[in-house]
């Protein structure tokens, strides 16, 4: 009979490119997990040092049975810096009744106990550990999902810069080495006591938010670059209904201090609000939306009460409302809805301010915009390559920098990056020369630190909409030299010089439309476009925007160009643009797509302007799109991307090859000239299985030989149609000039 090993001694090795870093998971090989009859999401004890707990998942195809991939973090818990044998050992799963935590100051300052809990929720605490706020979304419950992702966002916006790489104790926890649930009480140490609450009881902090206390400096205004304009309104505001109400009474007026606050998770929201509030004196009371949302009816609306009270009897004060959405959403609103609008509109009549934050404005109730609720809005951006810049210069402020740093490069790399993101990269490039560096006297930052963060880090704000930005520019895309022409006057001159054309009088291109044979390198020109780092890139594909519910499409559109117009300057791809504006009247779908079509023709040169705002589409069947699409002031450039002639194709196969160390006898000229009807992608492709037909030969190969691009030539066969490319060609002889 079979049996089960009670555990199993691996090399504990440090896995720094992984995306689910400082969560709790450890990645163990598919045969050691059926060894020790575990699954992915079981929990793991681990005994190095000392002894720890996390979560198991599989590691990746080609990983060692003999190792076991851990995060820095969880090296640390094991206190294996320098590696050596760790022992894995099934642990039964326990759920945790108890666990309190200390940690910095800030952090504890505006995090409250349930939004702690969530950012636990589904990691193995064991008492002296060090944890991350990271949730664990990497292998999730898919009834907490929603919650999860609200947590993200919270956290973003509460602790502002670098809440990803904030790390907290764990005091105690009963029992020890459990799993942390909704029902797990969870709080912050406080002396001898915990200040915690559970799901169905979240405890309250107390009247005096900690937010205030005097040990917790607010940011400073200057340590928020790219705010300063959002940040002198607001002051503004508050210093006039706060201080100045004798003035206000003798003009026979009043002000208004209900702001609303959108921008991405991360973008520094509540940091504005607290540096601001700080400026004018005022205390800030905190409270998270969705906490409010999780109560009852009953006691979401004494809770909400109670901090009005607070507010009105502390002042000056800012009630600083969360992830507002949560609380008063637009669809299908309820009676705690009706509760907050009551509570909103007594306190900003009682001259206390209530500034609401909010990352899908879209989402909100409307009727909060009133002019006696909200009245005041104003926008975060995303922050352009200037903006990036500045704020890398106050996060790296206190790092060491070797001279070969270039903040400037890094700020081009980074398009669609919030403070969040940035401070998390400036974060893993320090942990990278931190492990370079472990016995150096004066460790410094490097830009291969950098780079090396770059592998890891993406923008979160974006996540499910940005273009992989490749390190291409349109100086390595080969030939197309009047396509290139076409897009820098089309798309990179209004992101880059709008003040030229309104000197000159005249609007920029809203949009081009790229179109020719699939395969032909329409994406790949956008991907270099965007490699520039002159802006945002917003990418989506046709087909998912599209919605089975009434409104959920034509939702999407307008919610895709409002991220663009707060990101301006923006790229917008829309790639297979076929697919999301056929020509109307044509459809099936009980007028989806013609509604599409119209919200699409709306964004594009509708009564709000799309300044700094450039539209490219791409498409292999340009005949599908709608004709109202494609004329002057939508996408009026009609760009053909032809299929490669032997020159263009000889120089695709050079930088295909950049990389690949070709026998000199390999000639790219003649071989680029013998593969007539071969794509751009085909001609990368016929490298890469040059490269495998020598690895088959021998995997000690150091070099690709003729003999192997032989080999590739027989099995890499050209996609292009040849009635398709005469089509499109005669398509583009029939809509381009000349």
């Amino acid at each position: 009979m079979y049996s089960v090993p009670d555990e199993l001694t691996l090399t504990v090795t440090l896995r720094p490119a992984a995306l689910d870093a400082r969560r709790g998971i450890v990645r163990l090989h598919p045969e050691v997990m059926a060894a020790l009859a575990i699954n992915p999401g079981d929990p793991v004890r681990l005994a190095g040092s000392r002894t720890t707990a996390g979560v198991a998942a599989r590691a990746e195809a080609g990983a060692s049975r003999a190792l076991l991939y851990a995060d820095d973090l969880t090296i640390g818990n094991l206190g294996m810096r320098d590696g050596g044998q760790v022992t894995v050992a099934p642990l039964p799963v326990v759920e945790a009744r108890r666990v309190s935590l200390s940690g910095p100051p800030e952090i504890v300052a505006v995090v409250s106990p349930e939004m702690l809990r969530l950012a636990l929720l589904g990691k193995v605490i064991s008492a002296g550990d060090d944890v991350s706020l990271l949730p664990q979304d990497v292998l999730p419950d898919a009834g907490h999902r929603t919650l999860v992702e609200a947590a993200r966002r919270s956290l973003a916006n509460r602790v502002g810069y670098g809440w990803t790489s904030a790390l907290l104790t764990v005091v105690t926890a009963e029992p020890d080495a459990a799993l942390v649930t909704m029902d797990t009480v969870v709080g912050w140490e406080h002396g001898h006591h915990t200040s915690g609450g559970t799901a169905t009881t979240p405890a309250v902090r107390g009247s005096a938010p900690a937010a205030t206390d005097p040990e917790v400096p607010p940011p400073s205004v200057d340590d928020l670059p790219g705010l300063r304009s959002q940040a002198k309104e607001l002051e503004e505001l508050l210093d006039l209904g706060f201080h100045h109400g004798e003035v206000l009474a003798r003009l026979g007026t009043k002000v208004s201090l209900g702001v609303l606050i959108s921008g991405p998770s991360g973008s520094g929201k509540s940091a504005l609000v607290r540096a601001v509030a700080a400026q004018v004196g005022a205390r800030v009371l905190p409270a998270w939306a969705p906490e409010l949302a999780a109560l009852t009816n009953n006691a979401a609306a004494e809770r909400l009460r109670a901090l009005a009270r607070d507010a009105r009897e502390r002042g000056p004060a800012v009630l600083l409302v969360s992830d507002v959405e949560t609380l008063a959403p637009r669809d299908e609103p309820g009676p705690i809805a009706t509760v907050f609008r009551q509570v909103l509109q007594e306190t900003v009549r009682a001259g206390v301010a209530v500034v609401c934050t909010t990352s899908r404005p879209e989402s909100v109730d409307p009727s909060l915009r009133a002019p006696d609720l909200l009245a005041v809005q104003l926008a975060v951006p995303l922050p352009d390559a200037a903006m990036r810049r500045e704020q890398l210069g106050v996060l790296t402020r206190g790092m060491p920098l070797a001279e070969d740093v270039r903040l400037d490069e890094v700020a081009g790399r980074t398009p669609g990056f919030v403070a969040a993101d940035l401070g998390g990269l400036a974060r893993e490039a320090g942990v990278r020369a931190a492990l370079r560096q472990k016995e150096a006297e004066s460790p410094t930052v490097t830009m291969a630190d950098f780079e090396a963060a770059l592998d890891v880090v993406r923008p979160t704000s974006m996540a499910e909409s940005t273009l992989e930005v490749a390190a291409v520019t349109l100086d390595d895309v080969g030939d197309l030299a009047d396509v290139k022409q076409t897009l820098t006057e089309s798309v990179l001159w209004p992101l880059t010089y709008p003040d030229t054309f309104a000197r000159l009088g005249v609007s920029p291109p809203r949009g081009v439309l790229l179109y020719g044979p699939p395969g032909c390198g329409k994406t790949y020109l956008v991907k270099a476009i965007a490699g520039t780092g002159k802006a945002n890139v917003l990418s989506v594909k046709g087909a998912e925007l599209l919605s089975k519910w009434v409104g959920d499409s034509e939702r999407a559109v307008r919610e895709l160009f409002r991220r663009a117009r707060e990101a301006a300057p923006t790229l917008v791809f829309l790639d297979e643009v076929d697919a999301l504006a056929p020509t109307r009247g044509q459809a099936t779908d009980g007028g989806t797509a013609d509604r599409v079509v119209a919200a699409l023709l709306t964004e594009l040169d509708g009564v709000e302007d799309l300044r700094k705002v450039v539209v490219i589409g791409a498409t292999n069947r340009p005949d599908l799109i709608d004709p109202a699409l494609l004329r002057p002031g939508r996408l009026e450039r009609l760009v053909y991307v032809p299929p490669p002639d032997a020159e263009a194709r000889a120089a695709i196969l050079r930088a295909s090859s950049r990389q690949v160390p070709l026998d000199p006898a390999v000639d790219l000229d003649k071989l680029g000239a013998d593969l007539d009807g071969f794509s751009a992608a085909d001609c990368a492709a016929l490298i890469r299985e040059s490269a495998l037909a020598a690895m088959r030969n021998s995997l000690e190969a150091s070099t690709v030989t003729a003999a192997n691009v032989a080999t590739a030539r027989e099995r890499v066969r050209a996609s292009l149609d040849p009635a398709q490319v005469a089509w499109l060609a005669g398509y583009a002889s029939a809509h381009q000039p000349g």
